[in-house]
This record gives C-alpha cells, structure tokens and sequence, in this order.
C-alpha cells in the first residue's frame, strides 16, 4: 500500500506506528517529530508566510527517508535540545547529516538575535529621531536581559558594537558546550566584522 508523502515530500518508512496511544492519549516518537518539523520549515507554505527565513530551505535527498534522519539522530545528544542547520555554516539552508547540529535553548535563542541581524532597525539596532542616534542592544544569554551598548551615528558603528558584543558572549557560551563542533562554531561565528547591505 502506497503512503501519503510527509509535506509532499518525505517517506515515512516507519516500521512502528509514530504516533501511538498511551494511556488514552496520543503520544509523538521523538525522532519523527523532529522529522516533521524539519520538513515543515522547508515544505510548508504557511509555515514559511509566518518564518519567511526558512523559504528557499530544502532536506537533503537521504533525510527525506524517515529511517535515514532517524538512524542519524540516535547517535546525536538531542534531548530538549533543537535541531539547527546553520551554526557550523553560516547561511546554509539544506538540511543534512554534515550540516546539522542539535543545540541547546540557550544557544538557539542566541543564534536567533543573529538571524534577523540582516534586517535593518530590528531586535539589535533601533534609531531615534530624538538624538538622530542608532541604538544598538544585545540580549545576554546569562541574565537573560537586553544590554544597551550605546548611541552611534551610523547604523555600521551601532551593528559593529553590537557584533563585537556578541562575540565576547559567544565564546563565553562555547565554554559551556560539550559538543567541540557547537563551541568551535560558537568562537568564531560573530568573530569578523560583517557590514550589513544596503
């Protein structure tokens, strides 16, 4: 019998139900869950409406087999932790083996501040027209709070505060990571000046 491709796309070769019932109540295999989700970000149009970042991302032709992305992620340290395709690249948008990492909360909230840094007069940098100065801010992943780094006269000086910022707190974050490709990805991810486009 011929199963019903997962967001168009992916086959569920599953030899166990992925979503049984336990006590009355419907429980989700981890891995298939993540599975899932992978293949909504990149599959799913309204997904992407409301997290335009993920439009042009696509799965691997290997992960597209459920058993293949399962295999994979049992040999991971995935639990409570989210599934990330762009800390060891930078701007890679395919899910795959080589580039895919399981990262904690605190560093996936702390890579998403630099996700939207591209976007101007957002979440770092601010103007106000009081001043005619660009604030810019960085949220620590320790206190968890916003720090405001200070006024500039450029939004390159604001931005450059605030990359200088991040670096100093992300090889404070790859102290604390026990997977040497998170922390080494971590040292160097906000190491160089990168000047936002026009």
């Amino acid at each position: 019998m011929k199963t019903k491709l997962v967001y168009g796309v992916g086959t569920n070769d599953a030899d166990y139900t992925v979503k049984p019932r336990v006590n009355g109540k419907q429980v989700h295999c981890p891995f298939y869950q993540k599975w899932k989700d992978m293949l909504k970000r990149c599959y799913c149009p309204k997904y992407q409406a409301k997290q335009p970042t993920y439009i042009g991302c696509i799965v691997s032709s290997e992960w597209l087999v459920f058993s293949n992305f399962k295999a994979w992620m049992e040999t991971q340290d995935w639990k409570d932790k989210h599934l990330d395709k762009d800390l060891l690249v930078p701007g890679n948008k395919t899910y795959s083996q080589k580039m895919c990492v399981f990262v904690d909360s605190v560093v996936n909230r702390f890579l998403t501040d630099h996700a939207t840094a591209k976007v101007k007069w957002s979440l770092h940098l601010s103007f106000h027209n009081e001043n005619n100065k660009f604030r810019a801010q960085c949220c620590n992943p320790f206190t968890k709070r916003q720090e405001t780094l200070g006024r500039f006269t450029s939004p390159d000086e604001a931005h450059e505060a605030w990359r200088a910022r991040k670096h100093q707190l992300a090889l404070q974050l790859a102290d604390s990571q026990t997977d040497p490709r998170i922390a080494n990805a971590l040292r160097t991810r906000f190491l160089t000046k990168v000047l936002e486009a026009a």
